[in-house]
């Protein structure tokens, strides 16, 4: 799958393997750079290797919640004289009936509409005139931001970022990769092409026994020691137990720190990471090569005057070198 994706996103692979592997823990991603730089085509090329059902909509200043969910309509049963045929209400399902949707630009529609979404991200359901129609699973959102232009935009608040397990930016191809992507696409798409080879139903399969093996990958306890050393080290009362060299760190950094939805997400993530990687159980590595995708969107830096958002990953990154990192001895174990 990995392999099919690179032929489409070249120069890329950390954020494939990172959206597949936010694919894998269950989460939902969310997709924050410039236009022009390959968002859409990601969840595309995503959707096809995955063999998941793609459902998008551009989200607009217009867009209302039933045009996401579905509603119901008036409808009259058949019967033999029309004229007296018994009024109801059927439901329509709306495009969140999909095993993945692709929101393009959602900070560009109302926050009414953006609740339904976050709603049906968190409940894995909507609910309609009373009655609850449950999504399908998997159910995976991809959403969509430009995190430039503000004109017009309802950006979204930090409790609704908290949402996505993991937020990554594609950023601007290097120039063999760029070039390649010039000579691909002369012809033919090569995501046409991905279309064509892709084996969906068995791929499918694959993914839905991923998702459900991550609860089965081991967390041994110097690891979770780690990951909630580093939640702790973002929150501004701290951690008593940290060295002297956190200390400095404790209250300066951020004014929000990340919630304990945000350490769930780690850990799940970490361990997806793991099973990706051909192992039944997570190293370090798995939780440090996470930390800024998982936990960078959902601080807020103390600081103000600049882009919050790039600051709180390179503020991330001072707190990841002060804190231990657990030791893989020779036979494997892990040692403090």
């Amino acid at each position: 799958m990995l392999a099919s994706l690179g032929r489409v996103i070249q120069g890329k692979e950390e954020v494939l393997r990172n959206a597949v592997t936010c694919l894998i823990a269950g989460g939902h991603l969310l997709l924050e750079d410039v236009p022009g730089t390959g968002k859409t085509t990601l969840a595309k090329a995503l959707a096809v290797a995955s063999g998941l059902g793609l459902q998008r909509i551009q989200m607009t200043s217009d867009l209302l919640p039933q045009d996401l969910t579905g509603a119901s309509y008036p409808a009259l049963d058949s019967a033999p004289d029309a004229s007296r045929g018994r009024a109801h209400f059927r439901f329509l399902p709306g495009p969140v009936f999909s095993e993945l949707l692709l929101a393009d630009e959602l900070n560009r529609t109302p926050p009414r509409t953006q609740s339904a979404l976050l709603e049906a991200m968190a409940e894995r359901a909507v609910t309609i005139e009373g009655e609850r129609h449950p999504l399908p699973w998997p159910f995976f959102v991809i959403a969509t931001q430009n995190p430039i232009e503000f004109a017009g935009t309802f950006p979204l608040p930090e409790s609704q970022l908290d949402r996505f397990m993991m937020r990554l930016s594609p950023g601007y191809p290097h120039r063999d990769a760029e070039r390649q992507l010039m000579r691909d696409r002369r012809s033919r798409d090569p995501l046409d092409a991905l279309i064509g080879s892709a084996s969906a139903p068995s791929v499918r399969d694959a993914i839905r026994d991923a998702m459900a093996a991550v609860d089965h990958i081991t967390v041994a306890e110097p690891i979770l020691d780690y990951l909630l050393d580093l939640v702790a080290a973002t929150r501004t009362a701290g951690a008593p137990h940290l060295d002297q060299e956190v200390e400095s760190l404790r209250t300066s950094p951020f004014l929000l720190g990340v919630s304990p939805r945000a350490a769930l997400d780690l850990d799940r993530a970490a361990r997806a990471r793991a099973l990706l990687e051909g192992r039944d159980h997570v190293i370090p590595e798995d939780v440090f090569e996470l930390i800024v995708p998982v936990l960078a969107h959902r601080l807020v830096p103390a600081e103000a005057g600049y882009d919050g958002r790039s600051d709180s990953a390179s503020l991330l990154l001072q707190i990841i070198r002060t804190i231990p990192v657990p030791r893989l001895s020779r036979d494997g174990a892990i040692e403090r």
